[in-house]
């Protein structure tokens, strides 16, 4: 099969440092590749993979140090390019929310646009209302809650690939993590009760986006001179094995309505378990008992951190590689792509 993947120009793909989305097109990429499938990427150019790349920005948006610059600009000449050069590709798979559908309302059977965020947002159901004939794939169950009419084709979980991270049988650091974004809606404040309550260290791998800043100097920055805390800022995949694997449990203590937690199958790669807050989608991703424990309230998760800390870490990381490999997360697409192509009524003759 030929496909186009559309990526945001936000990040390079993968990310240098933090970055979701980019980093799941990244896997995503290589996987459908592995698997066969001629695949063209429209990313920024410093972009590794190994599909076929389209560059569409010098380089991605966020750590570009051009003091001017114009995010919509550069996501419309992008779509201008791959609306040029549609006819190349049996399915477009867009990963830019819903930026692109009015460029191709002509050819809805011909695209899959997985939705990466948060969809309880004032206008999205209207706006999703004015284009219902494109299928969208969700990347929880729980994602879909606040568009239950959209044109779902289907939910595909997040995978990463087996030998990104490396397992660790035990948690060398003796601390407890927190990786990610410092928000509000993340709760780094419950993360550092947690620790100080169950007495070990807590790692802080974690990025400030602008729109926080003022949050992190006033809320989270005098929490971080206490014992015991120690703050790191952004690291990159490759840091990752040394700081999960060495992590008694990870801490996911989230406040919001989250649509995946990419973070929580790191650290299963990595045999780590997570501690969660029920929320959002961690029922989906978590398994109680074998890759961690949901909690709600700060004692539950006191507790679950000593109960996780006793959990085998081998089956951690089987579970990982059963549910969430790129491989699996690929092959779930594939049948995606036929079941929108099927349901479209093309009578495209596929190339594979």
């Amino acid at each position: 099969m030929k496909i186009a993947q559309i990526s945001p120009l936000y990040e390079a793909v993968p990310p240098k440092l933090y970055g979701g989305t980019e980093r799941v097109v990244a896997h995503l990429c290589d996987a459908l590749v592995q698997a066969g499938h001629e695949v063209t990427l429209f990313a920024s150019a410093e972009a590794r993979t190994e599909a076929t790349l389209s560059p569409m920005r010098d380089q991605a948006i966020r750590l570009d140090p051009a003091p001017l610059k114009s995010d919509l600009a550069a996501h419309l000449a992008m779509l201008d390019e791959v609306r040029q050069r549609a006819d190349e590709f049996d399915i477009l798979h867009f990963h830019i929310d819903l930026l692109h559908f009015p460029f191709f309302q002509e050819m809805p059977w011909r695209t899959l646009t997985t939705l990466h965020g948060r969809l309880d947002l004032k206008d999205l159901p209207q706006a999703y209302a004015c284009w219902p004939q494109f299928p969208l794939a969700s990347i929880s169950d729980h994602q879909r809650r606040p568009l239950p009419s959209a044109n779902w084709a289907g939910t595909v979980y997040h995978g990463v690939p087996n030998e990104l991270y490396e397992f660790s049988p035990t948690p060398r650091g003796g601390y407890l993590a927190f990786l990610g974004r410092i928000s509000p809606e993340k709760r780094l404040d419950r993360a550092i009760a947690i620790a100080q309550r169950v007495g070990l260290p807590l790692k802080v791998a974690a990025k400030v986006d602008a729109v926080d800043r003022a949050y992190f100097h006033d809320e989270i920055e005098p929490l971080l001179t206490q014992p015991g805390v120690e703050y790191i800022g952004e690291i990159s995949d490759a840091q990752k094995s040394e700081f999960l694997g060495g992590a008694v449990a990870l801490l996911f203590p989230i406040d919001w309505p989250e649509p995946f937690g990419l973070v929580m199958i790191e650290a299963m790669a990595c045999g780590t378990p997570v501690v969660a807050w029920n929320c959002g989608s961690v029922p989906e991703v978590l398994d109680p008992g074998l890759t961690g424990l949901m909690v709600n309230t700060l004692d539950e998760a006191v507790n679950a951190v000593r109960t996780v800390a006793r959990f085998d870490r081998g089956r951690i990381r089987a579970r990982f590689e059963h549910r969430f490999s790129s491989a699996a997360m690929a092959r779930r697409y594939v049948e995606l792509y036929w079941r929108v192509l099927e349901q479209g009524g093309t009578r495209i003759r596929l190339t594979a």
